[in-house]
């Protein structure tokens, strides 16, 4: 009869270790719960491992709404060469390249214009992306880490309120794409 008890626990050793590997399998297949089905009929999208990118944003807010991103950048051009923060042989494909989303560097072009900070050096800072533009003349740029606007903007221009700069360079990259969407 002692051997009961150890064969029990023998048992619930098992089945716990099983379960445990059985649910790591199931949270490497993907998505599961509302819009799994979704994303698994979606043969466009890539196969992120960040669970973030596996949903669809909110069309209201999302840069896809208004037209494809080299539409949306041919769109804004004129206009922002025109309030000066491009210039004028540059284009907003060219400047937002290393950008994964459209907004973000809308927010840069308008914080490196609003505080006379160099936008390439913003840029590299920003994205962590250094391209063949000059950068020996920015006063910091961090490697090849990706950093927040504001954390940019701190390192750049230490005395600027880069909290409220960002904020207000968000906000007029929003009006930016509500002006050319409608």
């Amino acid at each position: 009869m002692k051997k009961l008890p150890s064969l029990g626990a023998v048992l619930l050793f098992g089945v716990s270790i099983s379960l445990c590997f059985g649910a790591e399998r199931a949270a490497a297949q993907g998505p599961a719960g509302a819009g799994a089905s979704a994303v698994a009929q979606d043969s466009s999208r890539s196969h992120s491992p960040n669970p973030i990118k596996w949903f669809k944003k909110d069309s209201k807010n999302s840069d896809d709404s208004l037209g494809n991103r080299s539409d949306v950048e041919q769109k804004l051009t004129p206009g922002l060469q025109a309030q000066g923060i491009l210039p004028a042989n540059a284009t907003t494909a060219d400047a937002c390249a290393p950008f994964v989303e459209l907004s973000e560097c809308l927010a840069a072009l308008h914080a490196s214009h609003d505080l006379g900070l160099d936008f390439y050096c913003l840029r590299a800072g920003v994205t962590g992306v250094h391209t063949n533009a000059d950068l020996s003349a920015c006063k910091v740029v961090d490697g090849e880490r990706a950093l927040g606007l504001d954390k940019a903007i701190r390192q750049m221009k230490p005395d600027a309120n880069a909290k409220q700069a960002t904020k207000d360079a968000e906000q007029q990259a929003k009006d930016d794409l509500k002006g050319i969407g409608g």
